[in-house]
């Protein structure tokens, strides 16, 4: 258990230089949901370098690292327990397709649950006003201060919402497309070879089950197939947390009061930044993660 833990704690480690480099699309994404933004990508690229330098565009990443390193050590630990404990209720020799669901969305609940006050104050941070609370300390702060410790929970009931089927999609869609590779003729080519190997002859690339551009494609493709299924529960959690006690509404109220003021496309704002973002960064997590269970030969 202990090797499991620390093969998420790696993947989620490796990606915060990632996080880092991608910043600037979450910036943007933020932008469009948090502020409304109605120009183009290249408008607003163009009005935070000149108002903002280029500092700009990776305001309130530290945060978001603080918030993504544990947030992907949960998940995928989370995901592996409850998959493994499921498969042991059962008593397949095989995880089913339903049992990949069900697991996936527990893990995004779990991760949600524990880690969503970071994310509200990143919020609150890129939201207009945000700048003059003093940072991460400051944001909590006041809003410890002016609307109670629970305020940090702004937007549960649609993050669970959204966490439960995106965790599904998320993981059920790669074990599936890594499974039917896998029963394929191709695959169990693969999986013959490997066996056919010394063990240690391999370096840990050529152990990949699915090999490295699968891994990552595969990936990518669960990553945005879960974005693209939940992304206008993102926009309602991201409005909820901008909410202030006086104003303060439920998730329904805010879903229709969004698609009132702009239709069904708001519920949408973002979404090419996010998915640009979420494409390599789906990719990276399985991948690292793969790679992780092989070096520290975690099963």
């Amino acid at each position: 258990m202990t090797s499991t833990m620390h093969s998420e704690s790696m993947c989620s480690l490796s990606l915060q230089l990632y996080r880092t480099v991608v910043a600037p699309l979450e910036r943007l994404k933020l932008e469009y949901i948090v502020r409304g933004e109605q120009r183009n990508l290249f408008e607003l690229m163009h009005a935070i370098a000149t108002t903002q330098g280029v500092k700009g565009f990776w305001k309130g990443n530290f945060v978001n690292i603080l918030r993504t390193a544990p947030f992907k050590a949960v998940n995928f630990y989370a995901y592996d327990t409850y998959r493994k404990q499921l498969l042991k209720w059962s008593g397949n020799e095989e995880t089913t397709n339903f049992e990949r669901f069900i697991a996936g969305a527990f893990a995004g609940v779990t991760a949600t649950m524990m880690c969503i006050p970071m994310d509200t104050i990143r919020t609150r941070m890129v939201a207009p006003g945000g700048e003059a609370l003093g940072g991460v300390l400051g944001v909590a702060r006041h809003m410890i201060q002016t609307e109670g410790f629970f305020s940090l929970y702004k937007g549960l009931v649609p993050s669970l919402i959204s966490m439960a089927p995106s965790g599904a999609v998320f993981y059920g869609v790669y074990d599936i497309l890594k499974m039917a590779y896998l029963h394929s003729p191709e695959g169990k080519n693969r999986v013959s070879m490997m066996k056919q190997q010394k063990q240690g002859e391999a370096n840990a690339l050529d152990q990949l089950e699915l090999g490295t551009v699968r891994t990552l494609l595969y990936g990518a493709i669960a990553g945005c197939c879960a974005e693209a299924a939940t992304y206008p529960f993102e926009v309602v959690r991201r409005q909820l947390q901008m909410q202030v006690k006086a104003t303060r509404m439920n998730a329904f109220a805010t879903c229709l009061k969004i698609v009132d003021q702009g239709g069904v496309p708001a519920l949408y704002a973002g979404l090419i930044p996010s998915l640009l973002q979420v494409l390599p960064s789906a990719s990276i997590s399985y991948f690292v993660y793969e790679l992780t269970k092989i070096v520290l030969k975690v099963e």
